[in-house]
């Protein structure tokens, strides 16, 4: 393997309620109540261990599903152009994603989780546990989405998701 090439394997499943890409809200934060899955491989249920502490955790998942990569685009939330990486969007050379979900429960290899925001069947690469102290940040800044309203946020961020 080169220095440059890595090699990434599932170790799991996620399952949503969200069938189609297109109907997906762009965030965890549209999606609250919305409950899924995660379905740990049993070769790594004992990294489990623990995790029931914590009341949120990060997916970082696969985009198995985007098929191209754009450097600029316009995401859900702006009429104007930007950079993938000033974006949350799939189509990034790697296709890397990450949702901060809430966890409800831990059954055997089986996470149970709320505000979900990932399309069902989406191959799980890792979890992390969200820990305030280390994760959340004042004084932020949040580059152009901070001239996006609340309002605005709240009716494109639910694109054509129906509860």
């Amino acid at each position: 393997m080169s220095d440059d090439k890595f090699v990434f394997r599932s170790i799991g499943v996620i399952h949503s309620p969200h069938k189609e890409i297109s109907k997906i809200p762009i965030q965890p934060v549209f999606c609250k109540g919305i409950e899924g899955t995660v379905v740990l491989d049993v070769e790594y249920a004992d990294g489990l261990n623990d995790l029931q502490g914590f009341s949120h955790i990060y997916l970082f998942y696969y985009f198995h599903r985007s098929r191209k990569i754009r450097l600029r685009l316009k995401p859900y939330l702006s009429d104007q152009e930007h950079g993938i990486f000033a974006t949350r969007a799939p189509h990034r050379p790697n296709k890397l994603g990450m949702s901060l979900v809430r966890l409800v429960r831990i059954k055997d290899n089986i996470l149970h989780v709320k505000d979900m925001d990932i399309l069902d069947g989406t191959p799980l690469l890792d979890i992390k546990p969200y820990i305030q102290r280390f994760d959340s940040k004042k004084k932020t800044r949040s580059g152009w989405q901070d001239t996006v309203s609340d309002d605005a946020a709240a009716v494109r961020g639910l694109r054509h998701f129906k509860r």
